[in-house]
């Protein structure tokens, strides 16, 4: 009983670690998305900013692999501390 407690505590740890990175990566690529423009008129002399846009959109589309992998362990270790819970309450019972 005490070695399902204490895997359920890691997988909550866990579950919270994973989570919390995950609201960083947001966070920054939210951050990034405020500078991004959806419509730039340029001329041939701001073609700086135009390069500026495209490091900007390639860093957010970077970004979406990672934010995807931890909406999945994320949720996964959700289900799991959840699926683990539900067993220990089953075994209590």
């Amino acid at each position: 009983m005490e070695m399902l407690r204490s895997s359920l505590i890691l997988l909550l740890l866990a579950w919270g670690l994973v989570t919390a990175i995950l609201i960083v990566f947001l966070i920054y690529r939210s951050s990034l998305q405020t500078r991004e423009e959806d419509q730039i008129f340029l001329g041939p002399a701001e073609e700086t900013m135009a390069n500026d846009q495209r490091m900007l959109v390639a860093r957010i589309e970077k970004l979406s692999k990672p934010i995807t992998a931890l909406i999945v362990l994320s949720s996964a270790l959700l289900v799991a501390s959840a699926g683990l819970w539900l067993w220990q309450a089953f075994k209590s019972f």
